[in-house]
């Protein structure tokens, strides 16, 4: 186990039933309250508002009044009284281990954790050993596999060393070193321990209609998909968890507010002071249409080798750049290239430099340049946004390789595209295609990448 940094950590509540109201689950329902309008991140510093998608609850007592009750009601407020008593606020972001690699999907969370930590608050990151060996059910359509403990642990690792784990501050996710700083728990430490007496009554917090108020619930219900039991309990061990230790602040991704919304309702029940939700958009994937998942193979690592990540981000559709630049970097849109392809490659080397360092991402960039510009093509001395470019809004998708060069002007006929593609003169952003009936799902997926026949014919696709 990694043992936290700073802190000693908090006391988990007793495993008895609690003294007070019962809170009856409607912060979990949505009665938690929204967004707020346009102002909800009013008041609030400019590090913690970029790319904020739902702040919970957010009054119009936005303004830092140092009193209790603004304090419960504006993170502004909580802010003010938190600096005026000295007293660091407790940032909590959960993550489950289901995995072993981490992506740049959900390196948003992180980022904004980070964020508070270089404000002098204290991250606690919790990792779900315990809730991953059962699995969050949000957009899921079947019941989760079951991990085993071994499993867990061993993603569990892998997580921290993604995260900066043993690495300078500068160069890392989180900052590990400063004291104070960061707490890494794992939720078995209370949750392991719970006797049936005291799940019974955190079951007793919430409906059975309100847990199939959850959209993904709702939607496996009406479809006649199993719900087994134990998935109920998901969110409230995740909202019990803010119990534990006491968050301040809770952050997700706009797809867990019923779960960020439970922990509050539990805080009121232990008699705790509700935690703020504080959610960040679902980044989009690589095809600028699904979310980044692992599963669409639309995905950024954060192990992925400089040149990789480079390569596959400056392809990324302009329709989401400004957002992959507000959630993924701190540079300032304002002072960014208007021209979309100088913009894209903006964006490209700020990421990878987050993650490897400037002088790794400037190599990566002249190398992708490079990949694409080899002797003989005849644009040796060309840049990326003088290449002539090759339509895809005649093209019909999903589309298979000769059919492709065909359908944008540069094979004459389908036939002869096959034969160029076997013969290994056809490239695909320097990387040689072998199977003239490999398809592609979408232009999005193509647009910005360079297609290259022979050693003279080389086109930018793009998506009209």
């Amino acid at each position: 186990m990694v043992e936290p940094t700073g802190s000693a950590g908090i006391t988990a509540p007793s495993a008895g039933p609690a003294a007070g109201h019962t809170a009856g689950a409607a912060d979990a329902a949505g009665g938690a309250g929204g967004a707020g309008g346009a102002g909800f991140a009013a008041g609030l510093p400019a590090w913690l508002s970029r790319g904020l998608a739902d702040l919970f609850p957010a009054s119009p007592l936005a303004e830092a009044t140092p009193s209790v009750k603004a304090a419960d009601q504006s993170l502004a407020a909580r802010l003010a009284t938190a600096a005026a008593a000295g007293r660091p606020l407790r940032v909590k972001l959960g993550i489950d281990p289901t995995g072993s690699d981490i992506h740049l999907g959900h390196s948003l969370l992180f980022r904004k954790l980070r964020a508070f930590q270089d404000a002098g608050h204290t991250a606690v990151l919790i990792i779900g050993d315990f809730t991953a060996r059962i699995g969050d059910p949000t957009g899921k359509s079947a019941t989760r596999v079951q991990l085993s403990a071994a499993e867990v642990e061993a993603n569990a690792e892998t997580y921290l060393v993604q995260l900066g784990l043993g690495q300078p501050p500068e160069r890392s996710l989180l900052d590990f070193t400063t004291p104070g700083r960061l707490e890494v728990r794992r939720n078995s430490e209370w949750l392991a321990g719970l006797d049936l007496p005291a799940v019974i009554e955190l079951l007793a917090q919430t409906t059975v209609g309100q847990m199939l108020a959850k959209e993904d619930f709702a939607n496996r219900y009406s479809n006649g998909t199993a719900i087994s039991l134990h998935e109920f309990l998901y969110p409230l061990l995740q909202g019990y968890d803010s119990v534990a230790i006491e968050a301040d602040v809770e952050l997700g991704g706009t797809d867990q507010k019923f779960n960020v919304a439970m922990g509050r309702d539990l805080q009121r029940h232990y008699g705790q002071r509700p935690q703020f939700g504080l959610l960040l958009p679902i980044l989009p994937g690589l095809d600028g249409v699904q979310k980044m998942s692992k599963s669409l193979g639309n995905t950024v690592g954060l192990r992925e080798p400089a040149l990789d990540m480079y390569s596959k981000l400056e392809k990324v559709p302009d329709t989401v750049v400004d957002d992959y630049l507000t959630l993924l970097t701190d540079l300032d849109l304002a002072t960014l290239p208007t021209n979309p392809r100088e913009r894209q490659k903006a964006m490209a080397l700020a990421v990878t430099a987050s993650r490897h360092g400037e002088p790794a991402a400037r190599d990566a960039q002249a190398s992708a340049l490079g990949v694409v510009m080899s002797p003989g093509t005849g644009g040796e001395d060309a840049s990326p946004t003088e290449l002539p470019e090759a339509s895809l809004a005649g093209v019909s998708f999903p589309a298979k390789a000769f059919y492709l060069l065909s359908a944008v002007g540069i094979g004459k006929t389908s036939s002869e595209a096959r034969r160029q593609i076997e013969a290994g003169g056809v490239r695909l952003d320097g990387v040689k295609l072998t199977d003239p009936s490999e398809v592609f799902s979408s232009a999005e997926a193509l647009h910005g990448r360079v297609l290259q026949v022979g050693k003279k014919i080389i086109r930018r696709l793009v998506a009209d």
